[in-house]
């Protein structure tokens, strides 16, 4: 059994939700520890066979701590068997919904000095109901210019469940 790190960055909860399912399907083969991104910067990546960082986009952007943890740990990365996945409501569009066709996937991997082995993307939420009044404003309005839903009674969860197994599977 290899151990295995799952770094999530998550916003509103719902990248932990997929790295935390992503979990389960690793813990049936490997030792797994799922950390929030704060806490892994306590842990020491020796201790680590795999490593995997799923990462959410708000308004554009990930966030400048993920950057920072990958270039402090850049070197035990590369070392390692590992992966990216990126969680953002852009991939529930089928023409942006692959790494390669992802324009947060290209922009993170620009951005950054490691190339993941394994990459993917998923769809994620738009729970309007748990955003602040300036959250809710603000992506309602990049809903609309993106044909995406605007009910801000709803809950839109676009996450293909299955594609997030197949991701886990391949890591196996």
């Amino acid at each position: 059994m290899k151990n295995t790190l799952i770094v999530y960055s998550s916003i509103d909860g719902h990248t932990k939700k997929i790295s935390t399912k992503i979990a389960e399907y690793l813990s049936e083969s490997n030792n797994v520890d799922l950390a929030s991104l704060l806490e892994a910067k306590t842990l020491s990546l020796k201790n680590y066979q795999q490593i995997i960082i799923g990462a959410s986009i708000r308004y554009g952007n990930y966030r400048k701590d993920l950057f920072e943890f990958i270039e402090k740990n850049l070197d035990d990365l590369n070392e390692k068997e590992n992966a990216f996945f990126s969680v953002n409501v852009v991939a529930r569009k089928s023409e942006k919904n692959t790494a390669e066709s992802n324009p947060y996937v290209n922009k993170f991997l620009k951005a950054t000095k490691w190339k993941p082995k394994n990459l993917d993307v998923f769809a994620g939420v738009v729970d309007y109901p748990v955003y602040n009044f300036f959250d809710k404003f603000m992506i309602k309005l990049i809903m609309w210019i993106t044909s995406g839903p605007t009910d801000t009674k709803a809950r839109f969860e676009f996450t293909d469940w299955e594609r997030v197994k197949g991701f886990a599977e391949d890591l196996i």
